[in-house]
This record gives structure tokens, sequence and C-alpha cells, in this order.
């Protein structure tokens, strides 16, 4: 049972990364949106799962790189618009 389950939160992870993917090349959602971000942190968190459980280290190890990325990106995206509030305010 709980192999099945890692199994769909893997295609669910698929299908995350490629929503992400499709939405950004016909210009549906921005690539250095939040959106796109989300979608691709999700998308690995959900992979990761998949293939560590199923022991694929190195596609494992890939999500856990692309999970960071993620992270940086949003964090960024965070900084940014608190700065611009801040410059804002005066």
């Amino acid at each position: 049972m709980i192999g099945l389950l890692v199994d769909v939160v893997g295609w669910v992870g698929a299908a995350l990364l490629l929503a992400a993917y499709g939405l950004t090349s016909t210009g549906r959602i921005p690539g250095d949106g939040v959106v796109f971000q989300v979608l691709n942190l999700l998308g690995a968190v959900f992979l990761t799962v998949n293939t560590a459980y199923h022991h694929a280290w190195p596609s494992a190890m890939l999500n856990v790189a692309w999970i960071g990325i993620g992270i940086a990106a949003l964090a960024r995206r965070r900084a940014r618009a608190r700065r611009a509030a801040r410059s804002a305010a005066g």
C-alpha cells in the first residue's frame, strides 16, 4: 500500500514539473514568477520522496538540488519584495 502511495506522489510530482515547464514555455506564467517556482519546488519534493523510496539516488539528489534552487529563488523574491516595500515606505 505504501508503494502505491509513493508512486502516486511521484506521478503528481512529475505532473507538477511538466505543468511548470509547459505553462512557462507557452507564456502563460513567467519563468521568474512565484507560481513557476512553487510548482517546481513541490514537484521536486514529491519526486524526491518517490526516487528515494525506490533507491534511485542520482534522481533523488537531482531533485534535492532542484528543491534548493527553488527555495533560493523564492527567498530572493521575498527579499526583493521586502526591500521594495521599505523603499516605498520611505
